[in-house]
């Protein structure tokens, strides 16, 4: 059945109707063109500026700006948290080389061992500041005094231990004693608690040493930014609940961040951190300008949905098919908006930081991020507009839900691969010992990374498991390269082809773009063949298309 109908010989009041309705019907086909337009086109159809598009240019001139001047304020955070921690590592463990021991810093296999490292890091802290290079002193409390140093001590309540006749008796209740030594007044401390560092290793279970320093980064007043003061709550651990005869140490900094109370800058330190305040009022501003006009053609396309619906509706008695009814809602639009917010609220977030009122970089790196990942995946849809260039956004989401549903099959038995790695494989090599170590293991060898290290730092301990880690590793190998990567690219493959295949014979018609079509006189060729093809582009997967056969069993494949 034709779209439209063709009348013959009517009437006056006939004809009074149907030249409304022709008329109704060329304005409705017209907004419609000039909806599918690229701003160019719209500007030479009806002289009208292309602010969206100028506000978006504008948007990621700042956004990439702000970024690149939030990120390089991060790295100095990072390197100065990272360097205080390699400091205080090399100042209170005794015997630190400058690398960890696989996830713990130092480990050590005798009590004397034990007794020296824990009696030089506590000599250590008293002598802090002698020693150290840097800004960093002891905390104070409020009332004045200086923050403590404390020990605690985990053990079990009872125990006793005789491996030789194979005899134990261990209260499995734990108990913790704790010590307080002032850091000013240490001279004493080994004499007057003598009994407390008194150690019964087989019912030591750990041993924690905690400690607060102050320090000052004074390195971003090279970068004409106020220093940040710091907090360091340190931990000291000695980890003994394995008692295998090794006893780890550990040091875990937390460093907080907060604004300095008594300070005095001279130069332009201060002065560029107005500027910057004012810049990122004035990101906020293009974001807000941004998001008001997105979601303003969005309102537009809605009402215009409506207009051709109520006109498909009442002249031809049919509705409007799912597939047409989205490309009125226009996804970029909603990549914007959400853009446009996470930008907003990662600038308050660095506006915060910036005046020393919040320290959250990570929340506010993920904001500023994301956002700026999100406006410049945006500026894909305006190299839509290209044929040439639209190929990638066609091809992706023609091949999008078949890929998504190959996904879901193939992670059942990706998920099934490591599970099994985890549990057997897991007590013989260092990358199955977790789930998400196995999972990234997996995904590295289906890139055909560090295969040959994979095979050969399994231990040949058990004969049963080394078989079984070879039949393991060589069948999910093969599985995923050789046949599901295959078949995934062949997927995409499949959906270009057919891409190239509509570009180069023409798009299957839709309502849409039938009723786009049918008028005659639009003043621009070229415009009126780039409408056309950008509409069937952007349905080209529409259930309600007229197409041949074999293309639709393409589809539907």
């Amino acid at each position: 059945m034709e779209l439209f109908a063709t009348y013959t010989e009517p009437g006056e009041s006939v004809r009074n109707t149907l030249t409304s309705d022709l008329r109704t019907e060329e304005i409705l086909r017209d907004d419609l063109k000039y909806y599918f337009m690229s701003p160019c086109e719209k500007y030479r159809a009806r002289r009208q500026k292309p602010w969206k598009l100028g506000v978006q240019i504008l948007k990621i001139i700042m956004i990439t700006t702000q970024l690149v001047l939030f990120g390089l304020n991060n790295q100095l955070v990072v390197s100065y948290k990272e360097e205080n921690l390699k400091a205080f590592k090399s100042l209170f463990l005794k015997g630190y080389s400058g690398t960890d021991e696989d996830d713990y810093c130092v480990s050590v296999y005798s009590q004397e061992s034990v007794y020296d490292s824990l009696f030089y890091t506590m000599d250590q802290f008293a002598r802090l500041r002698e020693l150290t290079v840097g800004p960093v002193s002891y905390a104070e409390q409020e009332n004045g005094t200086l923050v403590p140093l404390t020990i605690c001590k985990e053990y079990y309540k009872k125990g006793y231990v005789q491996p030789s006749d194979e005899y134990y008796d261990i209260d499995s209740q734990t108990e913790t004693v704790c010590l307080s030594l002032d850091p000013q007044h240490m001279d004493s401390w080994k004499k007057d608690n003598a009994s407390f560092f008194n150690l019964d290793f087989y019912r030591l279970i750990d041993m924690e040493i905690s400690f607060q320093l102050k320090g000052i980064n004074l390195q971003t007043v090279r970068s004409r930014e106020l220093p940040d003061c710091y907090t360091f709550s340190g931990t000291i651990t000695f980890d003994n609940k394995c008692h295998s005869g090794k006893v780890k140490i550990y040091l875990d900094i937390d460093a907080q961040s907060n604004a300095c109370k008594n300070w005095r800058i001279s130069g332009t330190a201060q002065k560029n951190t107005h500027y910057l305040l004012v810049f990122d009022g004035f990101v906020i501003a293009v974001c807000l300008m941004s998001a008001v006009l997105c979601t303003r053609s969005i309102v537009l396309a809605v009402k215009l949905l409506q207009r051709f619906s109520n006109f498909i509706l009442e002249n031809y008695n049919r509705s409007v098919c799912d597939d047409d009814k989205k490309e009125f809602l226009n996804g970029w639009y909603v990549l914007v908006i959400i853009s446009d917010i996470l930008a907003i609220v990662g600038s308050i977030l660095k506006m915060e930081i910036q005046s020393k009122s919040l320290t959250s970089y990570d929340v506010c790196s993920i904001f500023l991020g994301t956002s700026t990942l999100m406006v410049w995946v945006g500026v894909i849809r305006y190299l839509g507009y290209f044929q040439k260039y639209n190929v990638l956004i066609l091809t992706m989401r023609m091949a999008f839900p078949k890929v998504l549903r190959f996904c879901c099959c193939a992670g059942m038995i990706y998920l099934g691969y490591t599970f099994c790695g985890w549990i057997v494989l897991g007590p013989y090599h260092e990358k199955f010992e977790g789930l998400s170590r196995v999972a990234e293991c997996l995904f590295s060898l289906v890139n055909g990374d560090d295969m040959f290290t994979t095979f050969a730092q399994f231990e040949e301990k058990s004969m049963l498991v080394w078989v079984f880690s070879r039949v393991y590793l060589y069948s999910f190998i093969s599985l995923f390269i050789y046949m599901v990567l295959s078949l995934f690219i062949a997927l995409i493959t499949d959906a270009y082809e057919t891409i190239k295949n509509y570009q180069k014979n023409g798009f299957p018609m839709t309502d849409l773009q039938k009723f786009l079509r049918e008028q005659k006189d639009f003043p621009h060729a070229e415009e009126e063949q780039h409408v056309v093809s950008q509409t069937a582009s952007l349905s080209s997967l529409c259930c309600c298309r007229s197409a041949p056969k074999d293309d639709m069993d393409i589809l539907i494949s």
